[in-house]
């Protein structure tokens, strides 16, 4: 199964997101949106894992969550990456990277090491995909809007909780289903 351990939005966020993509949606019919349902802000991929592997990411995840208390997540900003560049391939809203947070995905990310999944190669860069670029054609617009959107603010929510995601592939698009959520204390 294909899976991956993220922080799921409250629905005020989710809608607040949905409403931004909409207004940039007329600017650009080549890129592929993000629907409500698809958004979370992503920890970790672990990708095709079996069932065995399954229980033993459940587990340490579960030690994991013990160590980290609630926290607030603030979502602003927007981009693209790459970044800077006139051929955006992923459009996104940020996710301010505080203590807390960056604390959860380290621990997350040594855990699964300590499983045998690799380690992220890039740093992390805490963000929410608003759509992906099909192709890059007639894109000016929406990159412009894009940077004037630089330091909005989209509001923010208490983690109270992080999930171990499944992941299908459809040709609508990737479905998920949450296999075990894990509170923070």
């Amino acid at each position: 199964m294909r899976t991956f351990i993220a922080i799921d939005l409250d629905e005020s966020l989710k809608k607040a997101l949905e409403t931004f993509a909409g207004k940039l949606k007329p600017l650009a019919r080549n890129v592929s949106w993000v629907g409500a349902a698809g958004m979370h802000l992503t920890l970790k991929f672990l990708g095709e894992i079996s069932e065995a592997d399954a229980a033993r990411v459940s587990s340490a995840l579960e030690e994991t969550a013990a160590r980290h208390r609630v926290f607030a997540l603030v979502l602003e900003g927007t981009g693209t990456f790459p970044p800077g560049r006139r051929q955006p391939r992923v459009l996104w809203v940020g996710v301010s990277p505080g203590p807390p947070l960056l604390a959860l995905q380290e621990d997350v990310e040594r855990e699964m090491a300590k499983l045998g999944f690799e380690r992220e190669k890039r740093p992390f860069h805490p963000h929410l995909t608003l759509g992906r670029v099909k192709s890059p054609a007639g894109l000016d617009p929406l990159v412009q809007e894009i940077r004037q959107q630089q330091d909005r603010r989209f509001g923010e929510m208490s983690v109270q909780k992080f999930s171990f995601f499944q992941s299908i592939l459809k040709p609508s698009g990737a479905e998920y289903t949450v296999l075990k959520e894990f509170r923070l204390r």
